[in-house]
Formats: C-alpha cells, structure tokens, sequence
C-alpha cells in the first residue's frame, strides 16, 4: 500500500481552512494545517487558501514568510495549489478600490474587480478547460463553485510564449460572469483555482485528487 502524499495547507490567518484541510484528508492526503516554514517547504504538496482582500492576505503571507516559502517551492518544482484569493495573490498586483498592492508575482498580470451587473460572483458556474489538463481530467464539463467580486481576466504569460516553444504554455481555464476571467491555471509546479474545490461537490472532489494524485 503506497504512502499517502503529504499536504501543508498554509496557516496564515486567511482561508476556509478547515474545510480545504477536510475535503484533503477525504481524498486520501494525510493534510497538516500549519504556518510551520519546513514543514510548507518538505511536504509533497502546499495548498495557499485565501478570502477576503488581496492586501490583507498578501499581508498574512509575509507574516509567516509564506512568500519565500512558495518560491523556494516553484524553483525547486515543488508543487503548489493556490485556492481563491491564494490563486490571486499569484499574480504581480491586485487592485481594490481603486489601490494597488503587490503580489507574489509568480504570474504577469492583474487582479481587479468584475465587470458584471451583479457582483460579487457567487454560485456555480461552468467552466471551459484546455485540452491536457489535469486538474480537470475527467470534470471539465461539471460545474464549480466560485464566491469573489475580483479576478484576473488576462494571462498575459500564455502571449508571451510563442506555440512553437520548447517551453509549455501555462494550461488556463476561463468562465465567464460579465465577461471572460481565469477560473484556474495550471502552470508547471504551481496550480491554482479561482473558485473552491472544497465546496464544489463531487467535482471539486475529484479535481483535488487529480492534485493530489499528481503529487506522487
């Protein structure tokens, strides 16, 4: 019987983060809730949680030096998944009324608000994923269920590499309220989701054993 793969989720003071630590541990990961910096560093897999504001949770993250944390992981290839505000703090900035803060910048781009009549963004919502995609192999025609008023609704980095390169494009999953934005990308080492797995039933069951099996 093979070893179940070690999963970290951040403990920064800003996620659901017993909710994600549950629906984990349901799909096989043996999951540590902690702020803990080795511990992030040598787990097999490091979910970054996040709601609220982009500057605050960017603020908790370099309280706990959660950013060295998932750079030291992404150039060493250690796989991360970053859910909701920790996808968007992915990004270089995020701007909420109308005042920019800085991201980790793992990813060109900003995050700003919805151009929609209702917002925020909540329910579910179907999404269009690429072809070769893991999170989504097997659920790219379910729904997911998303709760935010700011998105990314550019990827920049996908022009930026020719289709002839020997280097992969990011793969970027798009839904649309008001207009297109990036629902998840997965880019290498690093993945994430605009909206939450945790909360998504049976689907984001299954997208986050498609993480976690990728782990091994």
């Amino acid at each position: 019987m093979s070893t179940p793969a070690r999963v970290v989720v951040l403990d920064y003071g800003f996620g659901n983060v017993r909710s994600a630590v549950r629906a984990l541990e349901r799909v096989g990961a043996q999951v540590e809730l902690t702020a803990d910096k080795r511990a992030a560093s040598e787990a097999d897999g490091l979910v970054v949680p996040g709601v609220g504001a982009f500057a605050a949770v960017m603020a908790g993250l370099q309280g706990v030096d959660g950013h060295q944390v998932v750079d030291r992981r992404l150039a060493g290839g250690r796989p991360v998944l970053g859910i909701c505000v920790g996808m968007q703090v992915m990004f270089a900035e995020g701007v909420e009324h109308g005042e920019r803060a800085d991201g980790l910048g793992e990813w060109p781009g900003v995050v700003d608000r919805l151009e929609a009549p209702i917002v925020p963004h909540m329910g579910w919502a179907t999404v269009e994923a690429p072809q070769g995609t893991t999170l989504f192999d097997g659920i790219g025609d379910e729904r997911f269920y998303f709760v935010h008023s700011y998105a990314a609704r550019t990827f920049p980095l996908t022009d930026d590499i020719p289709t002839d390169s020997p280097i992969n494009r990011p793969l970027v999953t798009w839904a649309d309220h008001g207009g297109p934005f990036v629902a998840a990308v997965e880019n290498g080492p690093l993945s994430a989701t605009q909206f939450h797995p945790e909360k998504s039933g049976d689907a984001g069951a299954q997208l986050l054993t498609n993480w976690v099996a990728s782990l091994r």
